[in-house]
């Protein structure tokens, strides 16, 4: 198909484009900005007057299905949500069913992606067979198979000798490592943040040194190895000034953060809300307020949705018996961009958290709107007044906390290859 899309004002951070731009696409690239090629006769015309136009969005947190009563997604489900939430590239962590250990797993997602025919997937392989913690995983074969990256995911691995072993391989197959910090024994069996709402509620506390002590250890591990690695899901203030000082030392250390540890604390819990139970926990406003100022300087440079979808049982039941995790997909941008709307971050560095900045993590040409890239797009309504409503989510998971919040920016239209996927009713 060829598609022009004209009168859009494009927000492209890679390119440092912020103005309007009329694009031109043939055989899924962009093949022209303002200028219409010599012999392009659109099929398909798209009036973007008053529409944002910027790349297709990049996860690089999701799962996307599992096994047992309270896993109910498909890629297929979670693909199409993507899609909605203007998502065209995501990452699917290592601890999917089954657990992606082998190069014949990653070729069984490839062909479930294939079939769904909705986002990119890219895979994040095993660390340790199993997840175990114990034996190495044949890294260099799913390297070859096609994975961007190794994890261990929400498992930790106890043993240091095995953990270093671990890193050491990875950074000779220039590998990135992306870890999920936690110490265990600190983490037990709680399930909130440790402080004065989890007294107030009785609840077993998740103080926030189980990850500052955890990402020390890492860190140690990262300046002796050479490893790149990205924390996932920072949750703690006093985790951003470790980080920031591992950078300045020239380790090359990039992190994450979820849109819920931007816009909640632990006192949205409220009286036991379950929507609010997420690990790491939500924790206090001032860890908050640090990590919205740590995106600000650049020192967390990528907002992921970190999605799980779960049915409605899984969040039923006492506090601490639920199941943790938040439905993201669909709320990423808009949440992201509400950072933008209430001027804790600008536009553009909102959207690069989104785009460029988790594409350099990843080391893929994607999340830029050059001449010649693929055209993955998301345009997007800044005026749009939308309500967040997890019922009406595509994603098998209505598990939110947002449930009624409403947003300026919603997904308008979203493009994969050049091909309109997504449009709002």
């Amino acid at each position: 198909m060829t598609l022009r899309i004209l009168n859009g004002h494009l927000l492209d951070p890679g390119n440092q484009i912020d103005a309007k731009h009329d694009l031109y696409i043939e055989h899924g690239k962009i093949v022209a900005i303002d200028q219409q090629p010599e012999d392009f006769v659109a099929e398909q015309t798209l009036d973007a007057n008053g529409l944002i136009i910027c790349p297709g969005l990049i996860d690089l947190s999701a799962r996307l299905s599992g096994s047992g009563q309270h896993h109910t997604a498909s890629i297929a489900s979670e693909t199409k949500a993507a899609i909605r939430g203007g998502i065209t590239s995501l990452c699917i962590a290592p601890d999917h069913e089954p657990v992606i250990d082998s190069p014949a797993t990653v070729d069984l997602i490839e062909d479930q992606v294939a079939k769904a025919g909705q986002a990119q997937v890219y895979t994040i392989g095993a660390l340790t067979q199993g997840l175990a913690g114990e034996l190495l995983s044949e890294m260099l074969a799913l390297k070859q198979a096609g994975c961007l990256g190794v994890s261990n995911g929400f498992n930790p691995i106890q043993n240091t000798l095995v953990l270093r072993r671990a890193m050491e391989y990875a950074a000779t197959l220039d590998l990135t490592l992306f870890i999920n910090a936690s110490d265990p024994w600190l983490q037990s069996q709680g399930c909130i943040h440790e402080g004065i709402v989890s007294s107030r509620l009785g609840l077993g506390g998740i103080p926030d040194a189980a990850e500052t002590i955890a990402i020390a250890r890492d860190i140690s591990l990262i300046e002796q190895t050479g490893v790149s690695a990205h924390f996932h899901s920072i949750s703690s203030g006093k985790t951003i000034n470790m980080i920031r000082d591992a950078q300045n030392r020239g380790l090359p250390i990039t992190a994450d953060v979820s849109p819920y540890h931007l816009h909640l604390t632990e006192h949205d819990i409220g009286n036991y809300d379950s929507q609010s139970h997420v690990i790491p926990p939500l924790r206090s406003t001032r860890d908050r307020e640090q990590l919205q100022q740590a995106v600000k300087d650049g020192i967390i440079t990528t907002i992921s949705s970190h999605h799980r979808p779960l049915d409605n049982d899984a969040k039923l039941g006492p506090f601490a018996e639920t199941e943790p995790g938040i439905s993201g997909l669909e709320s990423l941008l808009s949440l992201t961009l509400k950072l933008a709307q209430d001027e804790e971050l600008p536009l553009q560095q909102a959207i690069a958290c989104v785009t460029q900045n988790p594409a350099q993590v990843l080391g893929i040409d994607a999340g830029h709107l050059s001449l010649g890239a693929k055209a993955d797009i998301c345009i997007i309504d800044p005026k749009a007044d939308s309500e967040c409503q997890p019922e009406n989510f595509i994603s098998a998971g209505k598990n939110s906390p947002f449930d009624g919040w409403h947003f300026d920016y919603d997904v308008a239209y979203t493009l994969l290859n050049g091909q309109i996927t997504y449009q709002k009713g």
